[in-house]
């Protein structure tokens, strides 16, 4: 009995040292497999990196491209408004009825040559100067016998603007308006001269309240409040 037991001790031996070398083997496969997948994990990672990182340098210069667009525009429509800021306020501005001229006779000057006090503001000027419209408006009277104000202005021009003033042009030696046509600012209406009741040739100016003699304010208050420095 006892040696039968003795005998199967050394082969009991030889089968659990197979095993075991069985199980060494069998882990160190294990260990190289996930060694292999740790390390075909970290190769997957190395070339996802680089596209990822091309994917949002691309996002970033397409947002970059976007932004660069939309201020683009922001700046061109600023140009557009300021553009048309400077039009409307050259279309609203006044200019002097005459160039190179030299202020005459005032507004409610006293005088032998008037039966009242001086209604305008007169420019000294050569006759043929060209006058102009002091501002844009549509002609309202034009014609000889200061254009039904009396014969001491000559031949003369009235237009209305759009704030509700007159402008008067007289002692003009040629007209080149018509009543109802519309003139802009700057645009040329007449020629000075020396018609009516006229010491020498110039150009008799009028800032009126309505159409017709007898509404005149200060002409040269009147365009220095726009701007105009005469």
């Amino acid at each position: 009995m006892s040696q039968r037991t003795k005998s199967r001790i050394p082969g009991t031996s030889r089968l659990r040292g197979r095993a075991a070398v069985l199980a060494l083997g069998l882990g160190a496969s294990a260990a190289v497999g996930a060694g292999v997948a740790v390390a075909a994990d970290a190769t997957s990672s190395a070339v996802a990196l680089p596209a990822s990182a091309a994917a949002s340098v691309q996002q970033q210069a397409t947002a970059q491209a976007k932004a660069a667009k939309a201020a683009q525009a922001k700046s061109e429509a600023a140009k557009k408004v300021a553009a048309g800021q400077t039009a409307a306020k050259t279309a609203a501005s006044w200019v002097d009825p005459v160039k190179k001229y030299k202020l005459s006779a005032s507004f409610a000057q006293a005088g032998k040559l008037w039966s009242s006090t001086h209604s305008g503001q007169d420019f000294a000027v050569p006759s043929g100067t060209a006058v102009v419209a002091a501002h844009g408006g549509t002609v309202v009277k034009t014609g000889g016998n200061g254009a039904g104000d009396g014969p001491a202005y000559g031949n003369a021009v009235v237009i209305r603007h759009s704030n509700g003033t007159y402008s008067q042009y007289a002692h003009l030696s040629r007209i080149d308006v018509r009543s109802g046509q519309t003139v802009g600012t700057g645009q040329r209406i007449a020629l000075s001269g020396n018609t009516g009741n006229s010491s020498g040739p110039h150009l008799h100016f009028e800032i009126r309240t309505t159409a017709d003699y007898g509404t005149a304010v200060d002409p040269v208050a009147f365009l220095r409040s726009k701007g105009l420095s005469l």
